[in-house]
């Protein structure tokens, strides 16, 4: 990953409470996995935003660099790594989700 595509990476991670990398973008997710995702986020009814690996293969690979994470969508919350669609619906069933959330909105 070269120091530009680190920065990128680190400025929507930085400039978002929730941040999440994925196939698509909210409004169309373009995996079932990352519709997942979309769908626990939504319930919270909180701002987030989302970034299209699909459109960039640089912040594609890059990413998964980043969080040494292999695989899509990933998901950010106040500036930390999450997990992917299997961590965030686990922590969605246990309840910890909306608590990491609240956490990130009051901030």
């Amino acid at each position: 990953m070269t120091p530009e595509v680190k920065e990128r990476i680190d400025n929507l991670i930085q400039q978002n409470k929730i941040m999440v990398f994925m196939k698509g973008s909210k409004l169309m997710p373009m995996c079932g996995f990352s519709n997942n995702v979309v769908q626990i986020i939504n319930t919270f009814a909180v701002p987030y935003e989302t970034f299209d690996i699909l459109e960039d293969p640089e912040i594609r690979q890059g990413i998964k660099e980043y969080s040494n994470w292999p695989t899509i969508p990933q998901v950010y919350i106040n500036g930390e790594f999450v997990g992917g669609c299997d961590i965030m619906i686990e922590l969605y069933q246990k309840g910890d989700l909306q608590q990491i959330v609240e956490v990130a909105m009051a901030s």
